[in-house]
């Protein structure tokens, strides 16, 4: 019996097991043939392991040489014409623009691209000339049947029509990435110990870092006895990326500390009384942010694209103004001495996410949209 062949691709390898080893592991568990392409950074074994066919992608993440680029293009091209797989699917925006026109090229049955927030690429300040050439060649690229896009929030989506990449009847909407409920389950948080205040991203200056340094500073006073600000994540090769001398400048190891890139989030966020979050980046639907509301974490974020999707403002967390220091120091000081308020609201936050981000309900719409291409 033939099993439908699928292709999961994604620009690294460590994304692919954070975000979307469920979906690939339940796939093969329907009867699909699974092949995960995506850049080694030193865990292509660990998804070897796990079963799982692998092919090592021969890309950067954020780098734009037209040559590097050009060679991923052929490259995916070359595979997808080789092993005429059934549904390829791209996670993230570099592999989406060149795995499309892949799939164009070589006359792939059926393509998924899951727009896991548009980094810079739509945004309004950016007046670069990828900004202005990268919808052309989207919708270039779109432009034929079997095609859905898994969309993370409503914002994405509306860029996509409104740039006459596809159109609106060909989106799907699921929000976020998912998160095991039993495995991040609520907890209270802890009853002794300094306070915690984390923020888990990848340490760039969109993602809103040096805006809760500030906001940290501001409060040194009040709480530097009592409190620990812990900054979550690892150095990027983004162009906002923070360098280890920046971190150190404003981390004085106690009161504000980087910890780096972390494998324990969970244990952490067990650890920790309020998560805050205040991105101006186009995110998706922050999984950092998903797993605060299993855990059961009040969370401060931003008003802006994905971030908002995660927190009812005033229930399970506050929204605050993109940038606005202000606001995030205000809520802040609200959140650290009231404990009773970060209790109701981080019970508020396990019941947004039973609501929204079980992962059995993210693998099965993925399944779906699977099934519906090769109907």
């Amino acid at each position: 019996m033939k099993h439908n062949k699928l292709f999961i691709v994604v620009n690294v390898d460590w994304f692919f097991l954070s975000h979307r080893f469920p979906v690939a592991l339940e796939a093969q568990k329907d009867g699909w043939d699974v092949t995960i392409i995506t850049a080694d950074t030193g865990k292509l074994k660990n998804i070897e392991a796990k079963g799982l066919k692998v092919v090592n992608l021969p890309m950067s993440r954020s780098g734009m040489n037209i040559v590097e680029e050009l060679k991923t293009l052929n490259f995916l091209r070359k595979l997808y014409k080789r092993e005429k797989p059934d549904v390829v699917h791209h996670v993230g925006m570099k592999t989406i623009l060149w795995g499309t026109l892949a799939a164009k090229f070589s006359k792939v049955n059926g393509v998924v691209n899951a727009i896991s927030g548009l980094g810079g690429f739509f945004a309004e300040s950016n007046k670069g000339i990828l900004s202005k050439i990268l919808p052309k060649v989207l919708k270039f690229s779109h432009s034929c049947k079997n095609i859905l896009c898994i969309f993370q929030n409503d914002d994405d989506w509306g860029l996509y029509v409104k740039h006459g990449i596809i159109r609106h009847e060909q989106g799907r909407f699921i929000k976020g990435s998912g998160v095991n409920l039993e495995e991040f389950c609520y907890t209270p948080e802890p009853s002794e110990g300094k306070i915690k205040v984390i923020l888990t991203a990848r340490m760039i200056v969109e993602k809103g870092i040096f805006l809760l340094t500030e906001a940290a500073e501001r409060l040194r006073i009040k709480y530097g006895e009592v409190v620990e600000f812990l900054l979550i994540g690892g150095l990027d090769d983004h162009p906002g990326a923070i360098t280890k001398e920046q971190l150190d400048a404003v981390c004085d190891g106690k009161y504000i500390q980087w910890l780096g890139y972390r494998t324990d989030v969970r244990d952490l966020l067990q650890q920790c009384h309020i998560v805050a979050f205040p991105s101006y980046y186009m995110e998706g639907l922050p999984k950092s942010l998903i797993e605060a509301n299993a855990i059961g974490r009040p969370i401060i974020t931003s008003n802006s694209v994905g971030c908002k999707e995660t927190v009812i403002d005033g229930e399970n967390g506050f929204l605050i103004s993109p940038k606005d220091v202000d606001a995030l120091t205000e809520k802040l000081d609200l959140l650290l001495g009231n404990k009773e308020l970060r209790l109701k609201m981080g019970k508020a936050a396990r019941a947004y996410a039973e609501k929204y981000f079980d992962i059995n309900v993210v693998v099965e719409r993925h399944l779906s949209i699977y099934h519906e291409l090769v109907k």
